[in-house]
């Protein structure tokens, strides 16, 4: 007689919030058939790899990327120290809330905003205050705080990775230092297994103590084709399973899906308008088009999120 406690764990669904799907049963198949000792597909656990994007792939990212949202907080945080940003863009549209302005040049406004509030301060430092920005910071629009807005189906997907022996590795354009402060508690992953942006550090003597101080200069952009540069520099495998949602996650799916032996890519479309957004060709956040128009070229799967998942965020998530 069957014991009924194995049973309902042999019965058990590991992704209870994708609903019965295409999308869902080509993960499971998947991951079942490359950790089969007797499948064809077999892959050994060491070159297990997933890497997946953060933002609009683990949590959202509208109407702003949430690291822009930090940044913007730190803005009106410092502004005390820096009367002169009263009348220096783009600073002062910051201040007085034109956000659209503030970003009207693009990359130089962002560089310009991320060199005062990412730079100046020990490694450690800057690690407590996103800490304890993530702990009260709340979104404009939903009033969710940020870690809320991380995604139920994702998280379970990680997880259900990891039971079968793979790692899973952020692999995003976002500051390396600002996931790493998180990343453990929201997703399960340790913050050697985060490739992200980051800027130069320096190691200095201050007060008498070794510190890392980080720099106004850029060290190393992971996104677009800089992805599968960091994947090759931080990791030093292929990936085999990739996870995207934008246009910036493209190299990274083709460098994937083009390697010998099964893989598997994915692109998470936002097409729920009610429960989150609907965005895609036409977003300036997560713009997606090239790599929709090629998924099928590349077999990759494209998750439907109104259509695809039955929950999109936590129940009474918690981050300490």
């Amino acid at each position: 007689m069957t014991d009924p406690q194995i049973q309902k764990i042999s019965v058990s669904d590991p992704l209870p919030s994708w609903n019965e799907s295409n999308v869902k049963k080509s993960i499971l198949d998947f991951i079942n058939k490359t950790t089969a000792k007797d499948s064809p597909d077999f892959i050994p656990a060491d070159e297990r790899i997933a890497c997946f994007d953060n933002d609009g792939t683990l949590w959202a990212e509208q109407p702003l990327y949430f690291q822009l949202a930090f940044a913007i907080d730190r803005i009106k945080a410092l502004a005390p120290l820096h009367p002169e940003w009263k009348t220096l863009q783009p600073f002062q549209d910051l201040l007085e809330g034109n956000i659209r302005a503030a970003f009207a040049e693009g990359e130089k406004a962002i560089l310009q905003i991320m060199s005062v509030t990412h730079t100046g301060i020990t490694t450690d430092d800057f690690e407590k205050i996103v800490k304890d920005w993530m702990a009260t910071a709340v979104h404009p629009i939903t009033g969710k705080h940020y870690y809320e807005m991380i995604y139920q189906p994702m998280t379970e997907l990680l997880k259900y990775l990891r039971e079968n022996d793979y790692k899973t590795f952020i692999v995003s354009g976002g500051g390396s230092d600002f996931m790493r402060s998180w990343v453990k508690q929201l997703f399960g992953i340790p913050k050697y297994m985060v490739v992200g942006s980051s800027g130069k550090v320096e190691y200095e003597i201050l007060n008498g103590k070794p510190e890392l101080f980080k720099l106004p200069e850029i060290n190393f952009i992971d996104d677009k084709a800089g992805k599968p540069v960091g994947i090759h520099q931080f990791i030093g495998l292929r990936p085999v399973f990739s996870v995207g949602n934008s246009d910036g996650d493209y190299e990274m799916l083709q460098w994937t899906s083009t390697g010998d032996g099964p893989r598997f890519g994915m692109i998470i479309h936002h097409t729920d308008a009610v429960r989150e957004w609907a965005y895609d060709r036409q977003s300036p956040v997560g713009h997606l088009e090239k790599a929709l128009d090629d998924a099928s070229k590349y077999g990759w799967q494209i998750m439907d999120m109104k259509n695809d998942w039955n929950k999109i965020f936590p129940d009474n998530f918690n981050i300490t």
